[in-house]
């Protein structure tokens, strides 16, 4: 048997404090788009069960966009069961069952079987987070699936799950939901836990691979394989452009180093060290990057390269300014930082911090 387990889609995410409205809007629907093309990939794959561990959408009180999307595609693929178990994000809002392939949960536990494998799940909230754990009953000779939505925690409480609490509970494979990245390990010398991670990152602080897990489950074997998925991901990467001459020069060092992809968005951060006369060196690569990818961000983390005798018949105030903080107790190091920030801020470059 083969199933699909993902997490932490948050359909109706605004994203418009990361992005601008029209990129926003396009990772609005890559989020639709991914879990559509994920139902489209299950159906390929012989794979008729769904595992949606939490925060389906990001509201308790979705979008009806968003709404109508996920039922429709539930309504439209009736040979695949969608477990759908709420997680704090939409916890409380409503989880319409009226359709035969629809399983949801409650804050008591519930199990669908199929054939020798059973797929339980509960809803943790501030009455039950405690006490969950107790009343977990699973069958030894049943390949088990649990599906629970918060974060792994040494202690209990809401949006809590405490791993040991769980031991030797004949657990095969535990489900998780809340973190936005994979991750995976043994809970003991029988089970498995693993987060899916989300289908697309939504921010940068949501960066690299995202997708889903697909197990397959032959003989009582649980076999996991993380399914990278998403349409645009979001990447992270720190290039050194010491000794470049112009932003220009810098783009072209980015460039060597990133394999750009049209789909994707980047966060680039520029470290090294470079002359002071580099003025908005961050905007301009951007500028010059911005025609290789979906968006590119670009923070000035570079360290100016100070020649103090240029200075010494410089009477603005520049000259003065590095003149009286080389003349200053701080140690060599503190002085060409602050006399790099000093002529940033000076020649009004952006991304000062």
């Amino acid at each position: 048997m083969k199933i699909i387990h993902c997490a932490d889609i948050h359909l109706g995410s605004k994203m418009d404090n990361t992005f601008s409205k029209e990129i926003a809007e396009k990772r609005k629907s890559a989020l639709r788009n991914s879990f559509s093309r994920m139902v489209d990939y299950a159906k390929e794959n012989g794979i008729k069960v769904i595992v949606l561990s939490g925060d389906v959408f990001d509201s308790d009180r979705p979008f009806k966009k968003d709404k109508d999307f996920l039922y429709s595609v539930i309504e439209k693929n009736p040979e695949i069961d969608f477990l759908y178990l709420r997680g704090n994000h939409d916890i409380g809002g409503d989880s319409e069952n009226n359709y035969e392939n629809l399983k949801t949960f409650t804050d008591k536990w519930l199990s669908y079987k199929y054939n020798n494998v059973t797929i339980s799940g509960i809803e943790i909230t501030a009455e039950n987070c405690t006490s969950f754990y107790s009343t977990l009953n699973l069958e030894k000779d049943a390949c088990n699936i649990v599906m629970l939505h918060g974060q792994i925690a040494s202690g209990m409480g809401k949006d809590k799950i405490n791993l040991s609490k769980l031991r030797d509970k004949n657990i095969d494979y535990l489900a998780l939901g809340h973190v936005h990245e994979y991750k995976s390990e043994m809970i003991d010398d029988r089970g498995k836990w693993a987060y899916s991670g989300c289908l697309e990152g939504r921010g940068f602080d949501e960066t690299g691979e995202k997708g889903f897990i697909q197990i397959d489950i032959s003989n009582g074997d649980v076999r996991l394989e993380f399914v990278p998925f998403a349409e645009n991901e979001i990447i992270e990467m720190s290039i050194d452009i010491s000794d470049i001459k112009d932003a220009y020069s810098a783009s072209l060092a980015v460039r060597k180093a990133i394999a750009f992809d049209k789909q994707n968005i980047y966060r680039i951060i520029l470290t090294g060290d470079v002359d002071y006369t580099v003025d908005d060196l961050s905007a301009d690569v951007e500028k010059y990057l911005s025609a290789y990818c979906l968006l590119v961000r670009v923070k000035d983390k570079t360290h100016r390269k100070i020649d103090i005798n240029a200075f010494d018949g410089d009477t603005s105030l520049k000259g003065e300014f590095v003149r009286t903080v080389y003349a200053s107790d701080y140690s060599d190091e503190d002085k060409i930082r602050i006399i790099s920030y000093g002529l940033k801020a000076l020649a009004n470059e952006r991304g000062l911090e």
